[in-house]
């Protein structure tokens, strides 16, 4: 029997746009709660819960049932017994299916729980009791406002020992934190590309329960980098800005270890400001932040290390950390080999120095924005002085990182390997010269998907600035085990920790930073990314490689920006653009491109590759 999905009860409804205009890190009531809805009051969040009724329910034998609720979510059960004659029953729920029943060993941090539910005479509704998880109920985790029920991310429930249940009677309460499942959308001609975004999109959703930013359900621990690929996504699939303001927040007091997870803070600064225009943030941490670029650690060239005698208990304690005999390690990718088993890691074999290039393409990032943030507080002096620190950084990568023989970037000084990592980097964070870009792509795609699935934001972001849109397709496209449709495969409903459990046995499967294709799609291969900060004006650029048509749909504070892609032939694209009436825009053609454009249905010259446009309907016919 397959059942229609019930989506939202009642939602509370506030304006986001009107929040992060004004400064306001989370929005006001417009009606009193109800029990389908939650505020929180310690994490100033706000919540809401879906009654979700099963998509499949299978009777399995005379007194055992199966029931499907098509996707994982963070959620308990709610249960209506019919039969006064069940006396008790037995509830399996569970992320992983295996030989058409829940796997009761999944295997690392995959979820199953296993109860008995004692029915009580003329008692016909109850609610789940599940029991918490030692690991992620810890003190340094994030705590669930005390009106939650105990949450676990679930898909499937067997119930066993009972008599007369209908799939009406089971409903999955899943929680999440204020979400709009109508602010975006994407298709394409590739249907693997669609079921990828659409597990992406839904990532970014399912991991909201907490109203941070966390790691996923093993720890529940916000980290740096894992919150800036959330928020990247987030903001691709919906105008919700409160959770990534409320992590900012969080890290400024609470950092972890990793040297390049400190160096993702201004990142994640950067994307609130480009995407809200608010400074707040900036206004209110800029001077802690600086710490956080881990300039304390320059060298006489420019470059930064770990091995400096700056890396002290001070700057530990400048950073936030209440442990002060604490140090930063550098981390590259996760996991690092023979972290778990012996399994070889994601470093792509990456030979650690004191000098890393990985860390100091980050911090020639940190300091591109610092000299921004620096201006726009009119502190001209010191934006100059990150100015500085960032040519100087971008010039000793270049001249000293350099292997002008095998045209890539060697992992760091004193060595001669050359990870994917090491070249990736510096080409996503922009300090790669237009005339080596072709050099170091080919040994970029020579190494193939050899990064987590971390590290797999970046190498998109590498190929794309190398207008090497058509290796990036395949690779968010391909079917192998390292691969986002791999994960769809396994039976992962929620984007996985890793590729494969093989690849970190202990891994879970509800980490959103797996979820990078739901921004790269949007900020790369449609190219739409905020040109002005607050999307005063944006820029689009698209990359679609070989595909033949698509379609998209882009929220921003300013409103949505709608896209349609149709092509006929390998040469003659159109392009249908609406922009919102408060925004206008820079269309761009792909570097090296000899086009012929008719906009709006006059045949245009392009000035620098690049046509303005303007609210409303834009059409464009581009002939390359």
């Amino acid at each position: 029997m397959v059942l229609r999905q019930i989506t939202l009860s009642s939602i509370i409804a506030f304006s986001l746009a009107l929040a992060a205009q004004q400064g306001i890190a989370q929005g006001t009531w417009h009606n009193k709660p109800t029990d389908s809805a939650h505020w929180s009051a310690i994490n100033r969040a706000y919540f809401q819960v879906e009654r979700i009724a099963p998509v499949s329910f299978t009777r399995t034998s005379d007194s055992s049932y199966l029931a499907d609720f098509g996707r994982a979510a963070f959620a308990t059960l709610e249960l209506y017994n019919r039969c006064q004659e069940n006396k008790s029953l037995h509830i399996r729920l569970g992320e992983k299916l295996e030989h058409g029943r829940i796997d009761r060993e999944p295997g690392g941090s995959i979820r199953y729980q296993e109860l008995k539910l004692e029915v009580v005479p003329e008692k016909e509704s109850y609610q789940l009791g599940l029991e918490a998880d030692k690991r992620n109920t810890l003190p340094v985790a994030i705590a669930l406002p005390d009106t939650f029920p105990v949450l676990m991310p679930f898909r499937w429930v067997e119930i066993s020992g009972a008599k007369g249940i209908e799939a009406g009677d089971l409903t999955q309460l899943a929680h999440f934190g204020q979400f709009d499942d109508n602010a975006s959308a994407f298709t394409s001609s590739n249907e693997i590309l669609n079921q990828v975004w659409e597990l992406c999109r839904y990532s970014i959703k399912a991991t909201t329960f907490c109203g941070y930013y966390v790691d996923g359900d093993r720890e529940r621990i916000p980290y740096e980098a894992d919150a800036y690929l959330n928020q990247l996504s987030h903001y691709a699939v919906d105008s919700e800005y409160s959770i990534a303001r409320r992590t900012i927040g969080y890290f400024m007091q609470h950092p972890t270890w990793p040297t390049e997870w400190q160096l993702h803070v201004a990142l994640m600064f950067w994307q609130d400001y480009m995407y809200t225009g608010n400074t707040e943030l900036i206004e209110k941490h800029y001077e802690c932040l600086k710490h956080k670029t881990l300039v304390a650690l320059v060298r006489e060239d420019g470059l930064i290390s770990t091995a400096s005698p700056a890396h002290d208990g001070r700057l530990m304690e400048a950073l936030g950390f209440e442990d002060t005999t604490n140090r930063l390690r550098d981390i590259v990718d996760w996991p690092q080999p023979g972290g778990f088993g012996g399994v070889m890691g994601e470093t792509d074999g990456f030979v650690f120095r004191p000098v890393n290039t990985v860390v100091n393409s980050f911090y020639y990032r940190n300091m591109v924005i610092m000299a921004e943030f620096a201006r726009l507080l009119g502190k001209d002096d010191e934006a100059l002085e990150f100015e500085s620190r960032a040519s100087q950084a971008k010039a000793s990568i270049n001249n000293l990182l350099f292997d002008r023989e095998r045209g890539c970037y060697v992992d760091g000084l004193g060595t001669d390997h050359g990870s994917v990592h090491a070249s990736m980097l510096p080409m996503a964070m922009g300090i790669v010269p237009e005339e080596r870009k072709k050099d170091v792509a080919a040994h970029i795609k020579s190494r193939g998907m050899a990064c987590s699935v971390y590290g797999a934001q970046y190498l998109l972001e590498a190929l794309y600035n190398a207008y090497e849109s058509n290796h990036a397709l395949e690779l968010m496209t391909a079917t192998h085990d390292r691969s986002w449709y791999n994960m769809i495969r396994s039976g992962s409903t929620i984007t996985m920790e890793a590729w494969d459990m093989k690849y970190k046995p202990n891994a879970d499967w509800n980490h959103a930073w797996g979820a990078a294709p739901a921004n790269i799609i949007t900020r790369h291969l449609w190219g739409i990314r905020p040109l002005l900060p607050g999307f005063e004006k944006v820029i689009i650029q698209p990359q679609p490689g070989t595909l033949k048509h698509s379609t998209i749909e882009v929220p921003t504070i300013r409103g949505k920006i709608t896209a349609r892609l149709e092509r006929s032939g390998p040469r003659l694209s159109r392009y249908s653009i609406v922009l919102p009436a408060n925004m206008s825009g820079m269309f761009k053609v792909e570097a090296g491109s000899e086009v012929m454009v008719v906009f709006n249905g006059e045949e245009v010259l392009l000035s620098g590759g690049t046509i303005e446009m303007h609210p409303g309907l834009n059409v464009l016919e581009i002939n390359q």
